[in-house]
């Protein structure tokens, strides 16, 4: 059941993205918060697709940890859901994601469009420095700042090392960060075809507040992440 439950997902999950981006290409034309909206309602779709088809819901817990307003939040990356849900979860978010993405035809122009920060992982020094600038912007427009600090997906129960990323945010725009875990690895695995029915929870941490030292701050976001990822994973 879950094979024909996740096969029908799959062809309305890509049939449904595929009209809304052909859609899209008017709203290319107005301003960036008509785009954010957009994702905003693709995004809610593509949940209630999940809900529906495949009966894998979602739980926020501690919400109120995150500060209105610019803010960087550091999240642990299993599922493309995580790539998805947050357009639902906080009021504007702007996701750093590799510039590959934006190579995919009329998507990426849309990603471009909402704001979304790409960057090139080889880029090195360079990168960073262009990434700092434009995450600045961002903030001073109020916007939610979303960042895997391991860069990449990784399986639950998998070590992984945190990247100089998020860190790297954190000391040079001297802002609150808020480390947020997830179990959503459980339901929908990296790189799977399946997508299991069940709850996934994304549990938002205490903010690490400005003005730490860096290897304090990269310490801290570690520990938070992997405790409560762990603690997750060891639920029902």
């Amino acid at each position: 059941m879950i094979w024909i439950r996740s096969a029908i997902f799959n062809i309305v999950f890509f049939a449904w993205t595929t009209v809304v981006v052909v859609v899209a290409i008017p709203v290319l034309a107005m301003p960036e918060r008509a785009m954010v909206a957009y994702a905003r309602g693709w995004s809610r779709s593509v949940l209630l697709l999940l809900r529906v088809i495949c009966g894998l819901r979602y739980r926020i817990v501690g919400r109120e940890k995150v500060p209105e307003g610019g803010v960087i939040i550091a999240c642990k990356h299993q599922s493309a859901w995580d790539t998805i849900a947050f357009f639902c979860i906080v009021e504007s978010p702007v996701y750093i994601l590799k510039r590959e993405l934006l190579m995919v035809p009329l998507f990426g122009w849309c990603l471009l469009k909402s704001g979304m920060i790409a960057i090139d992982r080889k880029g090195g020094a360079s990168t960073m420095r262009k990434t700092i600038t434009k995450a600045a912007e961002k903030l001073a427009e109020g916007r939610q700042i979303v960042i895997f600090p391991q860069g990449t997906r990784v399986a639950p129960g998998v070590k992984a090392p945190y990247q100089p990323g998020a860190v790297g945010l954190y000391t040079h725009l001297n802002t609150v960060l808020v480390p947020a875990a997830l179990d959503s690895g459980r339901f929908w695995a990296r790189r799977s075809f399946l997508k299991k029915p069940g709850t996934i929870t994304l549990e938002f941490l205490e903010p690490i507040p400005p003005g730490l030292p860096r290897a304090q701050a990269h310490r801290l976001i570690e520990e938070r992440i992997e405790a409560a990822s762990e603690r997750l994973l060891a639920g029902p």
